[in-house]
C-alpha cells in the first residue's frame, strides 16, 4: 500500500454511508482479483469513478479503472493491521457540515496537489 487517504467528496459518502471514505491506495500492477468476479457488480457513479460491490453481502470493493495506474480499496476491507495512518484528506471542501476532524493530516479543499505525481 502506498497511502491511505480519506477522501470527503459527495460521491465517497454517498458510496460509503459516512462522513468520508478511507481509501488504501496500491498501484494497479499491484493488484488482482483472487477470487469471487462471478459477484463483482459495477455501477458508474459518475464520469470519473465507477463503484463495485459485492452482489451477496452488498460491500463496497477496490476502485479499479481501466488504464488508471492506481487502485483505491476500501480500507475497511482490509483484514488485519495496515500499520498506517492516513495520510491526507481530500475534497474537504465538500465535505459533511456535521462531522469536524484534525488528526493533524494535510487536508485540501479538492484533490491533492500531487495527486497527478502519486498517479505516475
Amino acid at each position: 500500500m502506498r497511502e491511505l487517504v480519506a477522501c470527503h467528496c459527495s460521491e465517497c459518502r454517498k458510496a460509503y454511508g459516512s462522513a468520508f471514505g478511507v481509501i488504501a491506495v496500491c498501484a494497479a500492477e499491484d493488484f488482482c482479483w483472487l477470487n469471487g468476479l462471478e459477484h463483482v457488480t459495477r455501477y458508474t457513479q459518475s464520469p470519473n469513478v465507477t463503484r463495485r460491490f459485492c452482489s451477496n453481502c452488498g460491500s463496497p470493493l477496490p476502485i479499479v479503472e481501466e488504464g488508471y495506474p492506481l487502485v483505491g480499496i476500501p480500507a475497511g476491507l482490509i483484514e488485519g493491521s495496515l500499520d498506517m495512518k492516513i495520510s491526507e484528506h481530500i475534497f474537504v471542501e465538500s465535505g459533511a457540515d456535521w462531522f469536524s476532524f484534525d488528526d493533524g493530516a494535510p487536508q485540501y479543499p479538492g484533490p491533492s496537489p500531487s495527486s497527478l505525481e502519486k498517479r505516475e
